[in-house]
This record gives C-alpha cells, structure tokens and sequence, in this order.
C-alpha cells in the first residue's frame, strides 16, 4: 500500500458519509496545532509583554481563557468540516436535541452562560478573595459551568457560575488590593488615652502584614460600660489572611498595653440578694 492508498484508506462510512484516514490526520494535525497556539498564547498574554503589561494580571487570565474557548470551537468546527461532517446538520441536529433536553438541562445551560458573563465582564477573576454565604475563598479557577474557590481551610469549594450572576457575592478585592479592617480594644477608665493611642498605633507598625500606606490611625470610640474603648484601623493586601493578621495585632497591642501599665478591664458585677440582710444561719426557716 502506498502513501496515496493509506490517505485515503477508508476507516468507516455512514450513508453518504466516509471518514478516510488522511482527513482524520489532518484533523489531528489541526488540533495539535491548536493546542500548542493556546500553550504559545498563555504565556504571551499571563507573563507581562510589552502593552500587555498595563492589564491588570487578574483580567489577563479571564482574556485568556475567553481566547482558549474560541480557539477551540473554531479548531472543532474546521476539524468537522476537514473530515467531511456537514456541520449544518449536526447544528440543526443539535438544536433539537438541545430543546429536547432544555427542561432538564436549564440549570447546566444557565451556567454556560453565567460562566461567558463573568469572562467578559471581568467582574470576578483568578486570585479575588469572595465571600459567598459566609464562606470565604479565593477564586483558582474559573470556568465555563462552575469556578473553584479555596478556603481558608484548604478546602475546595465548586460553586455554579449561575449563583454569582443572580445573587449576592462580596468580592473582597474587586478594585484594589488592599482592604480596610479594624480590630477593637478596651482599657480601663484612667488610664492615659494618649499613651493608649500611642502603643496601639506602634503595634500596627509592628504587624508585618499591616501596609504603611494608606497610614494605620487609631479612633476612641466610645465610653463603654467598664472601658474605654478605642479602635484600630489599618489596610493589607494579605485579605486571605485577614484573621491571622488581627491576632498577630491583638499579641502585639496586649504585650504594648502591658509594658506600659495600661490595664485591658474585664466587666465585673456586683450581685446584691434582696431580702438576704434578714438571713439567720440559725434558722429552720
């Protein structure tokens, strides 16, 4: 058998259909090609190049994976054709199956297309930190039916791309990445406020993940029922994070307060017995 033979080598026909072993190479071909485009393009488009380098790196992973999509369905299309599938027909063919089976796959369909919104929209991206009823996660992928988030146990969450289009979602770091958090504290009535805003803004210097700027600053609050009580705002971009850094906050703030004689009260109650003025031990009654 020559070369000419085993091209066109017929591997199997349906009615007027005929897969022949050339146009299936030539398939093949087209989806490596294909492939190693799409390897090509994600470092051209995730490592920063020339004027790309002005795109944030979150909008350039959902750039990339809205060119990955349409890549590959213009490579299944051209593949369809290349081994001679009349693509109208499996396109009518598939409309009908695909409004047959509408009722059952809405949720799926809905998904789809939720999915396509968040690419272009940008609203959510790789590495934003979530918050979607009360869990929070950040997002490690994002794709068409379903995007992944990992908690802050290491737990993977797949959640449908629907739920983010039709309800509510907090995204912690939609427009910046540094967000604002305070952590609140008492100390006993006399002591020096001066000195307690002092320590207090030491110890947010101190805390590693706490950013200089914008400048961490301290409020009193208010005069609370057995202190008083102060506030400390600062920013990070460790948002992931975020409880780790408020304890580091706390130990340090305590261990300031405590060099310096500021005393951090506990509430305490006196309980007064009516009618226990009258109480005789020796009694029976």
């Amino acid at each position: 058998m020559d070369w000419s033979d085993f091209l066109n080598y017929e591997l199997f026909a349906i009615g007027e259909f005929k897969l022949l072993m050339g146009n299936l190479l030539f398939a093949l071909f087209i989806a490596s090609v294909s492939w190693l485009s799409i390897k090509v393009l994600r470092k051209a488009i995730l490592r920063p190049r020339f004027l790309i380098d002005k795109i944030d790196s979150k909008r350039r992973n959902s750039i990339f994976l809205i060119v990955k999509y349409f890549i590959w369905v213009i490579t299944i299309v051209i593949m369809l054709e290349v081994i001679g599938a009349d693509v109208t027909i499996i396109l009518f063919g598939s409309t009908a199956l695909l409004v047959g089976l509408g009722l059952g796959l809405q949720n799926v369909f809905m998904d789809l297309v939720s999915g396509l919104f968040l690419l272009f929209e940008g609203s959510i991206k790789i590495g934003d930190i979530l918050e979607v009823e009360g869990v929070v996660g950040k997002v490690v992928e994002i794709n068409l039916r379903s995007t992944e988030l990992r908690t802050r146990e290491d737990v993977t969450i797949i959640i449908p791309n629907s739920k983010f289009v039709s309800e509510k979602v907090i995204n912690w770091s939609h427009s910046f990445d540094q967000v604002r958090f305070s952590v609140s504290v008492g100390v006993a009535y006399g002591s020096n406020i001066e000195k307690v805003i002092s320590c207090l803004e030491e110890a947010m210097e101190e805390t590693y993940d706490i950013i200089s700027n914008p400048k961490p600053y301290v409020w009193f609050t208010e005069f609370g029922e057995s202190s008083l009580q102060f506030e400390m705002i600062f920013w990070t971009k460790d948002i992931f994070s975020i409880e780790r850094t408020k304890s580091d906050l706390r130990k340090i703030a305590y261990k300031k307060l405590q060099e310096n004689d500021l005393v951090i009260p506990f509430p305490q109650r006196d309980i007064h017995i009516k009618g226990f003025e009258n109480f005789n031990p020796g009694s029976r009654t």
